[in-house]
């Protein structure tokens, strides 16, 4: 590495002013703990805003109660983490490995603060054991006033009752997204059982979304593999963007009840 000029910046980190200043992690030979404490300080000052845009990312899909700061937190371990662990022969560059170890570090921590609360999870378990017995007697999902009418809660009770269900779902969705991509990173080398049950639950939704409609399985693409958000949706399918919320939940929904039905908890 070389020495550190009198401004206190590391040559190695302006060798080449087009590479982003992590890029010196890359090179064989260089690891985080060879780097000096000003340089350490500059790439984690660099990668500061990423963290954010990933905590905000997903906190839009989470109820409004969850803290921002709780999330940046978690994700900055999920830095640290992968400062520690990153190595260049890993065959691919450090910001897509340290942005899953920072979105994987922030699921963690949601699942940690057991976020749903003891009467909010039995709500949406009663909630769910509603619609299934709707869905077999009926032949179609309920509504939003059959389920009022159903269930006896007031409109305030049962949207936070589904906005919890949906932020499961997303959750295990989000869940199973970052193991996919961290197997990838040799992490589960040594847990051939457990990538084998995630990969399961993965061919399984993937052919539950097959079942979905053609709009709904556009949404879900755009919005989970694309990274487009709300509006951005909107504006690729040329509708509202309170359809394309329409679309989302009830493609979530279905999934959820498809997959509960057919192959029980998907936890």
């Amino acid at each position: 590495m070389g020495t550190s000029s009198s401004s206190g910046r590391s040559s190695s980190l302006r060798n080449n002013a087009a590479e982003p200043v992590w890029s010196v992690l890359e090179q064989t030979g260089t690891s985080f703990s060879s780097l000096s404490p000003a340089d350490k300080d500059r790439i984690a000052r660099a990668f500061a805003p990423r963290i954010k845009a990933s905590a905000l990312h997903l906190k839009a899909k989470l109820p409004a109660h969850i803290e921002l700061s709780d999330l940046i937190s978690a994700g900055t371990l999920g830095l640290m983490e992968a400062f520690g662990k990153f190595r260049p022969d890993l065959g691919i560059r450090f910001d897509t490995f340290a942005d899953n170890r920072i979105r994987g570090a922030m699921l963690d921590e949601l699942r940690r603060m057991d976020w749903l609360s003891r009467g909010l999870r039995q709500k949406i378990k009663k909630l769910e054991q509603v619609i299934r017995e709707f869905e077999q007697e009926n032949g179609h999902a309920p509504s939003r006033n059959e389920l009022l009418e159903v269930t006896g809660q007031d409109r305030l009770e049962l949207e936070t009752t589904l906005e919890a269900l949906n932020s499961q779902i997303i959750l295990s969705l989000e869940a199973i997204q970052d193991h996919g991509e961290q197997a990838g990173e040799g992490r589960n080398h040594q847990e051939p059982f457990a990538s084998a049950a995630f990969q399961d639950i993965i061919d399984k939704l993937g052919h539950l979304i097959d079942r979905l409609g053609e709009r709904e399985k556009l949404v879900l693409s755009l919005y989970y593999t694309e990274e487009l958000n709300m509006k951005e949706v909107a504006s690729a399918l040329d509708i509202t963007e309170g359809r394309v919320s329409q679309l989302h939940s009830q493609a979530l929904g279905k999934l959820k009840h498809m997959f509960m039905r057919e192959y029980g908890d998907i936890n």
